[in-house]
């Protein structure tokens, strides 16, 4: 299941306001990594997007894996860009949409809350089928063999 609103909010404040702190870079740069599946809400997942692509490393793209410059002025940049020029995110994207971007997001997103994320990131819901399927569903399969040796 992906994120929600509030916990994509929370995820995208972390990348914009805590960049510039040595002990969440490597959390961040690998936030970055994911697909971007993980994130619910349509502007949320655009807002990622845009982070993505515009913090990432310019290098090869044959032989080195994806990384991101995270941290300096760099990074500052590509999130100013997208507070105070949200077309550029994308052309539905509004101000009011890019606005918590770069504020904290509070003493509550800890490396708990990180991991959590994580496995909420990635977590599949199983498919519930009713009972009532299941059991016909069953029954069919149990009188189909004994038909077919009938004949």
């Amino acid at each position: 299941m992906p994120l929600d609103a509030e916990l994509g909010k929370e995820m995208l404040q972390l990348i914009t306001s805590r960049y510039d702190d040595r002990h969440w870079r490597k959390r961040i740069e690998k936030t970055l990594s994911l697909p971007q599946s993980g994130v619910a809400d349509p502007i949320q997942q655009q807002i990622f997007m845009y982070l993505k692509q515009g913090l990432k490393a310019y290098k090869s793209r044959r032989a080195d894996p994806d990384s991101w410059i995270i941290g300096g002025y760099a990074t500052k940049e590509v999130i100013n860009r997208a507070k105070f020029q949200p077309q550029l995110v994308g052309a539905s994207i509004k101000q009011e949409d890019v606005a918590f971007l770069g504020t904290d997001p509070g003493e509550d997103v800890t490396e708990a809350w990180w991991e959590e994320m994580l496995v909420q990131w990635f977590d599949v819901p199983e498919e519930e089928t009713p009972a009532e399927e299941e059991s016909s569903e069953a029954k069919d399969q149990d009188s189909s063999p004994a038909a077919q040796s009938k004949t």
